[in-house]
């Protein structure tokens, strides 16, 4: 049976309640006794026996209160030392936890840090490829490439020559290199 706090707290109060009635008791018979010293000579017999019937009577309270006092304070024992072992367990369970949870989490980042790790390996491969390849690199051997799967033929083409729509001939001036004469007509 699992103890809570709150009937340690419970019994811990009606503990001292009884505590307290036992003192009160206590005083009440020290007062019989004291009442019975003082009146020994004073009163009358009938007067005496009350004070002999009261003192026995607080004696028998004082027996009860300090019965009751005692028992309270044993269970109270008792209820503690289970809420301390219900404690003392809980917190063992509790740090259990934690412990499962800090390593379950560090397990995880590494194993996340570990991947991140890889990947900037398998990066830096690939980059090292790359650095490679831009070293075989050649600007005049690509261009000259370019120029020989792209050229055309081995002579640059012919200048468009000048043609009169109302006088055309074969072999007309370059443009540029018309002469008035050709225009004129």
């Amino acid at each position: 049976v699992t103890v809570c706090l709150s009937v340690l707290i419970l019994f811990w109060l009606i503990t001292t309640k009884a505590k307290k009635n036992y003192e009160q008791k206590c005083r009440d018979k020290d007062e019989a006794e004291q009442a019975v010293h003082r009146s020994a000579n004073v009163v009358n017999p009938k007067q005496q026996e009350k004070l002999f019937v009261k003192l026995a009577t607080s004696k028998t309270a004082v027996e009860d209160s300090d019965k009751a006092y005692m028992l309270h304070i044993n269970t109270l024992d008792k209820i503690r030392e289970e809420w301390q072992s219900e404690h003392i367990k809980a917190c063992e369970v509790f740090e259990t936890q934690e412990c499962e949870r800090i390593n379950f989490f560090r397990n995880a980042l590494w194993l996340h840090m570990n991947q991140l790790s890889q990947q900037c390996v398998t990066s830096d491969n690939m980059y090292e490829e790359v650095r490679k390849s831009l070293e075989m690199c050649s600007i005049e051997k690509d261009i000259e490439y370019f120029v020989n799967q792209r050229k055309t033929g081995q002579t640059p083409p012919a200048p468009i020559m000048y043609e009169n729509f109302y006088c055309p001939q074969k072999n007309a001036a370059p443009p540029g290199k018309a002469t008035g004469s050709e225009l004129a007509r």
